[in-house]
């Protein structure tokens, strides 16, 4: 390194939880990437050693001795005079579990900085997990003081809770601020992570840089779209988003600071940054769990084409397998459009008609009904015998089922347990019925980069304008048991994403019987959705690690206005703490 000069290497990598060894390996190979680069430093994501997030398996101790020995392996390579490397791992120090970043440097452990605010809200746990670390001064590289606020330490101002640790870094003379993250996707995240960055080296003065993972994990994405800004807000690097980059930055020493003028790639956002989610989630769910393939129902209708149509482009036609599974109430066009379907894309597909599954269940059950009408307990044999095929062949060759219902049906309960809802993982549970059209007709015109499937128009456009229907009885339709998609997606959303009290929807000027029935629909589901497959997060709320509701409960919102609180009844002994009531 020249005196005005330091080269540091970002790797945005996708790396698997538990996976020691192989992200060893990465995180190896990364630093030859940088060594050939001639750079000074390399630096990769939080917790990286271990996969983001570990969950309880970082409670482990055979699990933390396995991470302690990576990072010591690690450290030993760099003896060879080549780029030092800041990497993420979980330490035990003093009989306490911190989420830290080590600094390995000529053979050694030069540094570990530990993360001082633990996210404890949304998808993250951190507290339950982690000791909380101080607020530490910089680590020194090649005579450059950086500072490593890890993830969470940049989000939130001093508070009671939280501390300002870029604050603390820039006052003990900090040059450069280096975030490692483990920041996951979802809708508009690039646009807040921007704000913070931008808040936080008006702050301290200092340029950032903001290393994100890339890849996915269970249901959450993590999009990479690293980035670096200059002390005066310039971007002075922009990575890729929704795919693995090594890129080598050049900062030089002017007399306003350190600055850089690296590589602008250009980002993918709205439903085109959804959809390359959907895809990434779904490839990293089948590969890291070591699935051969995918199989999936094709119905003819709108989700399970999209769903086709992702797992395509995740995982290649060769590993994709679709299956119609047609009942007397299947309609031709539904036959029609699902065999155009099967041909755009290209995957193996078969027809196995259902009638003697369903009859025979009939038949068995007969004596059990005698006197009582037919209902939708005959319209879910119907979908359960389709799940039981379906997850026969999964059994008999590996291949993983890919269940396709969208958030709109998770959300009031329009699925039938064992049988739509069977499978593995499902891509699309977190996109809105609404959105699912959107993003069909949106695949038709564009694919992700790195997509495995053909171009053009890969989803019949009948499948898209056809009006939906689950085709359980005679000229069946969703909206016969449902209020039209447009209203139904847009008060979920605000029953959902943003909790609003049904006088407040209501006051939006949406039917009251239309959002009381909705919001009764969304409460009484909740074990249905308890035992749906995982699937990709990308709204601010998904059903699973953002939204916790118990499935028994009896609190109902009366959709009237909210009582005002009536401070007079609080006393000041009510408010103090039990010693002061005490003492």
């Amino acid at each position: 390194m020249s005196e005005q000069q330091i080269k540091i290497t970002l790797a945005q990598l996708n790396p698997t939880v538990g996976d020691v060894t192989a992200n060893t390996a990465m995180a190896r190979a990364a630093r030859e990437r940088a060594k050939a680069d001639g750079a000074d430093l390399v630096v990769l994501s939080e917790l990286f050693i271990a996969g983001y997030p570990p969950e309880d398996l970082v409670l482990k101790p055979a699990f933390q001795a396995a991470c302690r020995g990576a990072i010591e392996e690690l450290a030993r390579d760099t003896a060879d005079g080549g780029p030092a490397m800041l990497i993420g791992t979980p330490w035990v120090e003093d009989d306490k579990l911190y989420n830290a970043c080590a600094l390995l440097d000529e053979g050694r452990i030069t540094a570990l900085r530990f993360k001082a605010n633990l996210p404890n809200y949304g998808v993250f746990d951190e507290k339950r997990l982690f000791a909380r670390g101080p607020a530490s001064g910089p680590v020194t590289v090649r005579g450059v003081r950086i500072g490593v606020p890890i993830c969470e330490d940049i989000w939130l101002e001093e508070s009671e809770e939280y501390e300002n640790v870029v604050e603390c870094l820039a006052e003990t003379g900090a040059e450069i601020l280096i975030v490692p993250n483990g920041s996951p996707y979802a809708r508009d995240k690039t646009d807040l992570r921007l704000s913070i960055v931008v808040a936080r080296v008006t702050e301290s003065g200092l340029p950032l840089v903001y290393l994100n993972e890339i890849g996915g994990q269970d249901e959450l994405i993590f999009d990479g779209a690293s980035f670096a800004l200059n002390a005066d807000l310039s971007v002075a690097a922009q990575l890729p988003a929704f795919e693995e980059n090594i890129t080598t930055l050049s900062w030089h020493k002017t007399p306003d600071g350190w600055r850089c003028n690296g590589p602008i790639a250009e980002l993918v956002e709205g439903d085109k940054a959804d959809y390359a989610a959907c895809v990434l989630g779904l490839r990293d769910y089948v590969r890291k769990n070591g699935f051969p393939g995918v199989l999936l129902g094709i119905s003819g209708g709108i989700d399970s084409a999209l769903c086709a149509a992702i797992a395509v482009d995740a995982l290649g036609a060769d590993k994709v397998r679709g299956v119609m599974l047609p009942f007397r109430y299947t309609a031709q066009v539904s036959l029609d459009d699902a065999a155009k379907l099967a041909a755009a894309i290209g995957i193996r597909y078969e027809v196995l008609p259902i009638a003697d599954a369903v009859n025979g269940f009939e038949k068995i059950l007969a004596p059990v009904f005698e006197g009582l009408e037919r209902d939708i307990t005959e319209e879910n044999l119907q979908a359960r015998a389709r799940g039981t095929l379906l997850m026969a062949i999964s059994n008999k060759t590996g291949a993983m089922v890919v269940t396709t219902g969208n958030k709109s049906e998770m959300s009031v309960g329009y699925a039938t347990l064992y049988g739509d809802m069977n499978g593995g993982f499902n891509p699309i549970k977190d996109i809105y019925k609404t959105e699912v059209f959107r993003l069909s007709s949106l695949r038709n015109s564009w694919k992700p980069d790195g997509a495995l499937g053909p171009s053009g128009e890969v989803i019949p456009v009948n499948i898209i304008t056809r009006p939906p229907t689950a085709e359980l009885r005679e000229n069946q339709t969703d909206q016969d048991s449902l209020p039209p998609y447009e209203v139904l997606d847009a008060i979920l959303e605000r029953l959902v994403e943003r909790e609003e009290p049904l006088a407040t929807i209501i006051a939006a000027g949406f039917e009251r019987d239309v959002v009381t029935r909705i919001d009764r629909l969304l409460n009484i589901a909740e074990y249905k959705r308890r035992q749906a497959a995982p699937g990709v997060k990308v709204t601010r709320k998904n059903f699973g690690r953002d939204r916790r509701y118990p499935i028994t409960n009896r609190f109902r919102d009366p959709g009237k206005a909210l009582p005002e609180p009536d401070d007079k009844l609080v006393t000041r002994t009510s408010r103090a703490s039990a010693e002061a009531f005490e003492g």
